[in-house]
């Protein structure tokens, strides 16, 4: 089982026809079951063009009234990605995954409002998608570094997914789902609506959450798991150390108060049962010890 998608998903790219679009589309149907499960394009000035064989359609919902989709993925550049978001939602998606980095915080407030009470998830914007190991990939991850298995990983952090997972499979764990939900300040899921699916899905034993500095998400998750979860958590936060000259987080990365550093993250993590470590390079080691017992 996995949260989100599996095999049987089917898959509208919103920006096909870009460069950036058509590179991780062949990437992602040349992933698993990917072939089957990207099955349309959207650009209102392409309509009735295909690109590896996906056809392009005008808009998302005539897509979706094509091909049966229930799921997009956006490419679009900048300034008309969040209207991109909107155009899904309107047609009524399960999920919209919002790869674009660099949206402005004004468009994202706006469809954050419009999107109230409609039922499509948001992953993203300034994400690196999400992954069912050996079924389907959408996004920008690298897939060989990924492997079935039974540890679910979510995180702010796009490079430390990668770094999380290929620790995992190293060390011969696979991995159930991979979330990676972005870092921006106004985006979709947090940490918590992940980790809820996570504690839901019968064949997820563990999961390792990497949180940033800035914001509160990560202090919200761990509470919620203090009362709620069933399954051992590892946590790390990136932005513990930088390199001289360096700047580590997203756009997110606001501290204030007194709060969002990494120590004050890692100390309410701790205090709710979440192993922790201040190592990046020991993540999956600590699930490994952890799942021992």
């Amino acid at each position: 089982m996995s949260i989100l998608i599996n095999k049987d998903t089917k898959v509208i790219t919103q920006g096909m026809t870009g460069k950036v679009g058509q590179f991780h589309t062949y990437h992602c149907r040349a992933y698993a079951n990917g072939a089957n499960c990207f099955v349309a394009g959207v650009n209102p000035k392409k309509a009735g063009e295909t690109f590896e064989g996906v056809p392009v359609y005008a808009s998302v919902q005539d897509a979706k009234n094509a091909t049966g989709a229930t799921v997009s993925v956006i490419y679009v550049p900048p300034s008309g990605a969040a209207a991109a978001i909107d155009e899904a939602v309107e047609a009524d998606l399960d999920l919209v995954i919002c790869i674009t980095e660099g949206i402005p915080v004004h468009d994202m407030l706006k469809t954050r409002y419009r999107m109230q009470g409609k039922r499509t998830i948001l992953i993203g914007p300034n994400c690196p998608g999400l992954i069912t190991p050996d079924e389907i990939k959408i996004g920008i991850m690298p897939g060989h570094i990924h492997k079935k298995g039974r540890i679910g990983v979510v995180s702010r952090s796009g490079t430390l997914t990668y770094e999380a997972v290929g620790q995992l499979t190293a060390l011969g764990m696979g991995q159930s789902s991979c979330v990676g939900i972005g870092g921006d300040p106004i985006n979709g899921m947090k940490h918590i609506d992940v980790m809820k699916l996570f504690n839901d899905d019968p064949e997820t034993d563990a999961v390792i959450m990497v949180g940033e500095i800035g914001g509160s998400d990560e202090e919200d998750c761990a509470r919620w798991v203090k009362n709620n979860m069933k399954k051992p958590v590892v946590g790390f936060i990136a932005g513990i150390t930088a390199p001289p000259g360096k700047r580590m987080g997203h756009a997110g990365a606001i501290i204030s108060g007194g709060q969002g550093g990494a120590n004050e993250k890692l100390a309410v993590m701790e205090e709710c049962g979440i192993h922790i470590t201040r190592n990046s390079a020991e993540m999956g080691k600590l699930m490994q010890k952890v799942l021992k017992g």
